[in-house]
């Protein structure tokens, strides 16, 4: 839940533009005339912080204690024709075309299937950097779009 939400709502100019927003407010709030414009700044600034708290803090915990299926435990096969879930509640094959864009980062393959919906890999499941390289390739063949930010981050 992290990757994702770290990927739709650009966290650092999000954090930049609460702490200006934050710091305007304040230097605005200690003025007579401009009072309430620091007051709605600062309210503001905070509404912002309270966002980012709840997308990074509290909902992926809420998501994860509300949905059993994320306590079972998993057993997955990749091929070429798709994927194979496996747990106690689900037995389904999914196929490569239901995917149509993939975030990779340091810790999980994030492969969407809709705006908001996604199916994670993490990379611990892998056993050897072989296999995970592997993997990688797959979804590099199968799936049309991909954002490799494990790769642009050791390229920095």
């Amino acid at each position: 839940m992290h990757a994702h939400y770290a990927e739709r709502l650009r966290v650092r100019l999000d954090v930049v533009v609460a702490l200006a927003t934050a710091a305007l407010g304040i230097y605005l709030w200690r003025s007579p005339e401009s009072r309430m414009y620091g007051i709605f700044l600062v309210g503001l600034s905070a509404t912002l912080a309270l966002i980012l708290l709840l997308a990074f803090a509290i909902l992926p915990a809420m998501l994860f204690r509300r949905e059993p299926k994320l306590r079972d435990e998993y057993a997955l096969t990749f091929s070429s024709e798709g994927i194979h879930f496996r747990t106690d509640h689900i037995d389904s094959q999914l196929q490569w075309s239901l995917y149509n864009r993939a975030l990779i980062d340091d810790y999980s393959f994030l492969l969407y299937y809709g705006t908001g919906s996604f199916s994670i890999i993490p990379k611990r499941v892998f056993h050897t950097t072989e296999q995970r390289t592997e993997f990688r390739e797959l979804v590099a063949k199968k799936i049309p779009e991909i954002c490799d930010k494990a790769k642009r981050l050791q390229a920095s």
